[in-house]
């Protein structure tokens, strides 16, 4: 409805290329994904082939020095071609960015080039059986061993964690006694193949099930401290300073998915006939069509908005939580309405809007449940 300012003429050129990629190289492929529950390994490096990956990196490190517009523009095509089982972003835009910030020149140089290559594949862990957004009380320890350290606990809901030959895990570098909370917290990067590290099975979801997500066990790991991210007990502050873009970029692709959803849904409805008349032309379906595009419109101007403190570094953390906890809100009531106006093909997997039905519903959950976005805005009033 207000027309966006955010793009130059080299990014819809880019926007171009991402929405070719999507519709002929991923979405013919999905449905296959989907029953293996994971993706194939070449769609990463066909992605690194185009310079998809890590693109905001240094050239020095494998990317072409861009800026976050370049991000957001593929969350959006994602979010519009339904890609739920890419994880490209969390690569590009979480892990690379803690290895770039708060790595060293070795860790930068042995881990981005191939990440960007689409040669090596990376998971964050976090979230732990019984502990979620709580990462002060993480039980993984990492206990001093000389040079190494020995790595023991599990992650779970581990995203691209079938597929990943490093993860950066948040583990406790204390004893249990010596436990300090969140000043015991480091991130250290742990190669799949070191022994002790082991993965279990793709957990069975309810939607998304293309993107490859399990519990990682680590049993005796060890690790060499040359691995840890900056120095000990600074993970909980690198994971804080990050944690507002994550939750942007799931503020991005629920407002492009809304976006998609009407579309999918205006469509339908304009074609389908109910006692003669199209679905769409009932001042029911008009003033709930209507009120859709009123409120996506405002979470799109609100997203934008936050984009272009995010390019001047001045996005605040309670900004961020209100655009995950609105946008994401957002999302599944609009697809839920959708869903209604389609009727009973709302409820058959061959329609995208089923598929938008399934996939967005954790969009409420992952990266910090709404309600810890309400007390995060709360903390700041």
């Amino acid at each position: 409805m207000i027309p966006r300012t955010l793009f130059s003429p080299e990014h819809e050129e880019f926007r171009k290329t991402v929405r070719r990629f999507f519709a002929e190289e991923v979405m013919p492929h999905h449905e296959k994904w989907e029953e293996q529950q994971c993706v194939d390994r070449s769609i990463w490096r066909r992605a690194g082939e185009l310079g998809l990956l890590c693109a905001t990196m240094p050239e020095l490190h494998g990317g072409v020095g861009a800026d976050r517009l370049y991000s957001m523009i593929l969350f959006e095509e994602q979010a519009r071609a339904g890609a739920s089982g890419i994880g490209f972003g969390l690569q590009s835009d979480i892990v690379a960015n803690y290895i770039n910030n708060f790595g060293n020149d070795e860790q930068r140089q042995r881990w981005l080039p191939p990440m960007a290559r689409g040669d090596l594949v990376t998971a964050v862990c976090m979230s732990e059986p019984g502990v979620g957004t709580d990462l002060q009380n993480i039980k993984t320890r990492a206990l001093d061993d000389g040079d190494h350290y020995i790595v023991n606990g599990s992650k779970i809901f581990i995203t691209n964690g079938t597929l990943c030959d490093l993860a950066i895990v948040a583990v406790k570098t204390a004893t249990a006694e010596d436990d300090k909370g969140a000043a015991s917290v480091t991130l250290i990067g742990i190669e799949a193949d070191r022994a002790g590290f082991t993965k279990g099975k793709p957990l069975k979801k309810v939607g998304m099930k293309a993107q490859d997500t399990c519990e990682l066990f680590f049993k005796d790991v060890s690790v060499p401290k040359s691995n840890v991210l900056g120095k000990p007990g600074q993970g909980f502050i690198m994971l804080m300073k990050e944690l507002a873009w994550e939750r942007m970029i799931i503020a991005i692709g629920a407002v492009a998915g809304a976006e998609v959803a009407l579309e999918h849904t205006l469509e339908y409805t304009r074609g389908r006939k109910v006692m003669g008349r199209a679905v769409a032309e009932y001042q029911h379906s008009r003033f709930k069509l209507a009120e859709m595009k009123a409120e996506i419109g405002i979470g799109r101007v609100y997203v934008d908005r936050c984009m272009e403190l995010v390019l001047k570094g001045k996005l605040s953390v309670d900004a961020a939580a209100a655009a995950k906890y609105w946008c994401s809100d957002l999302l599944c009531r609009v697809v839920d309405q959708c869903v209604q106006l389609h009727g009973g093909y709302g409820y058959m997997l061959e329609y995208p809007i089923a598929r938008l039905w399934i996939d967005t519903r954790a969009s409420r959950i992952y990266g910090g449940s709404n309600e810890i976005m309400k007390e995060l805005i709360a903390r700041s009033m």
